[in-house]
C-alpha cells in the first residue's frame, strides 16, 4: 500500500490527497480504482473478463423471512479436497429465505404474502428433499452449500415469476432475495440476488 501526502502552499489551506492500491481520496470524495485483487476475487466469485461485475444489494428496509428444511444426501465423488466428505453422507439443511423490498404491498402492508412465500419454497425444496442429489444433478455435479443455494435461489425466483405471470397483475414481489442454507450452528452459506 503506497500513501502520498500532497500539500498546497498555501497560509490558510492544506489539500491532503491520500492515494492507496484500491481507493483514491481526497477532500472532495472517494473515488474506487480497479485493482488485481478485485478482478481475481470476481473470477474466484464466478466473474472473469469482461464479466459484469456483481451487483450489490440496494437499500430496502422492509424484510421478511421464511425458514425450512431438507434432508438430502449426496457426495463430492471422492474428490481429495473434500477429505471424508468426498464419498456419500447426508446432511439436514435449515434453508432461510429473506425477501427484502423497498415499501410495502398497498392495502396489505406486507413485503410478501407469507403463505405464498412458504409454499413457493416448500414447493422448490419437494425437489431435493429426501433425494440423493447425485442422482437429481447427475454424476460430477459437486453440490456444494453454496451451490445449492444458487440452486434454491433460482427455483424461488422462477416460481416468483411464474406466479407474476398466472395471476396477470404485474404486482408480483420486486426486490432483493437472499437465501441461507446451514449445515449446523457453526457452518452456513448464501446466494442473494434480485428477483429478476
Amino acid at each position: 500500500m503506497m500513501l502520498r501526502l500532497l500539500l498546497r502552499p498555501c497560509t490558510t489551506i492544506a489539500w491532503f490527497i491520500f492515494v492507496t492500491a484500491d481507493v483514491n481520496a481526497s477532500l472532495f470524495g472517494v473515488v474506487s480504482k480497479p485493482s488485481p485483487s478485485r478482478r481475481v476475487m470476481s473470477q474466484l466469485r464466478g466473474g472473469g473478463e469482461g464479466s459484469s461485475p456483481v451487483s450489490s444489494r440496494p437499500y430496502l428496509p422492509y424484510t421478511l423471512a421464511i425458514r425450512d428444511s431438507i434432508m438430502i444426501a449426496h457426495s463430492f465423488h471422492g474428490h481429495p479436497s473434500f477429505g471424508p466428505a468426498g464419498g456419500m453422507h447426508g446432511a439436514t439443511y435449515t434453508v432461510d429465505v429473506e425477501f427484502a423490498s423497498a415499501s410495502l404491498v398497498p392495502v396489505c402492508n406486507w413485503v410478501i404474502d407469507i403463505g405464498v412465500a412458504s409454499e413457493m419454497l416448500a414447493e422448490v425444496l419437494k425437489e431435493y428433499n429426501y433425494k440423493n442429489l447425485d442422482e437429481v444433478f447427475g454424476e460430477g455435479v459437486m453440490t456444494t452449500t453454496e451451490f445449492m443455494c444458487k440452486t434454491i435461489f433460482d427455483g424461488v425466483v422462477k416460481m416468483l415469476q411464474e406466479k407474476s405471470e398466472k395471476d396477470g397483475d404485474g404486482q408480483g414481489f420486486k426486490g432483493w432475495i437472499k437465501v441461507k442454507l446451514w449445515e449446523s450452528h457453526k457452518a452456513w452459506a448464501s446466494f442473494e440476488g434480485p428477483s429478476s
